[in-house]
Formats: C-alpha cells, structure tokens, sequence
C-alpha cells in the first residue's frame, strides 16, 4: 500500500461518531472525489415520511470534510464555513442517499466541493456547495 492510498484509508475509516450514528459509509475517496451512503431508516425521516432535510445535509457535510481531510497535513484541520443546499426531489424512508462530492476549488486555504445527493431510482434528490476552510492546529479563531 503506498503512503497515499494508506492515508485514505485512515482518513475513510477514522469517520467521525456523529457520522456513524447516521450511518454514513465511504464507498469510494480520492482526493478529487468521496463517495458516501447513508440508510434512510425510520430515525431519519420527518413528519412527511421522508429523509429529513438536516440529516440529509449531515451527509453532504460529513463527505465534503472527509474529502478536505484527503488534503491536509498533520498540523492542519477543516471546519465547514458555509454550505448551501438546492432540495429537488425527496428520499424514501427505506432507501439509501448516495453523496458524490467533487473538487470544484483547490485552493492553499480552502476547498469548495459539490455533492450531489441521489435517491435509489438514480435521480438527483439535492445538490450542496460547500466551503470548506483550512486551519492550523493550534491556531485561535
């Protein structure tokens, strides 16, 4: 395993525990693109029967920062600085959300990923921007 591969797969596996308790699992990572799942179970739906909206932002924010994490040195760390979401179509209870985030900006101190949300039938559920800020451990906001 080289030092690039072995760094993805910490970064995948090393998921958050808000992250698990949504039950979001990594798929696929590269530095340009995360792939992520996430179950719509019961706990997640709204009063509509569908994924709730938040939880269904979780998901895009959750593979958007892991995809940042793909980038960083040992003494840096991200944070989400802002995030818009377009809702189109909503998802099932029972389904499964599928998130592809993909390297819109690389810069030294930022990163903007685009995550497509889908549902089972293929078609796009939502769409978010994400900014995501790069910071230096230790460094006071």
């Amino acid at each position: 395993m080289s030092i690039a591969e072995e760094h993805v797969s910490i970064v995948v596996g090393g998921q958050p525990p808000y992250a698990r308790h949504l039950g979001i699992r990594v798929v696929s990572a590269s530095p340009e693109e995360v792939v992520a799942e996430m179950p719509v179970t019961a706990e997640l739906i709204n009063r509509n029967g569908v994924l709730h909206g938040g939880a269904l932002m979780s998901l895009a924010d959750n593979t958007g920062g892991t995809a940042t994490f793909l980038h960083l040195a040992e003494d840096e760390f991200t944070t989400t600085s802002e995030s818009r979401t377009y809702f189109f179509r909503s998802i099932g209870a029972g389904e499964t959300a599928r998130a592809v985030a993909r390297l819109i900006h690389n810069g030294r101190t930022m990163k903007v990923w685009q995550t497509s949300i889908y549902r089972d039938d293929g078609k796009l559920a939502a769409q978010v921007s994400q900014t995501q800020v790069i910071l230096k451990k230790g460094a006071r906001g």
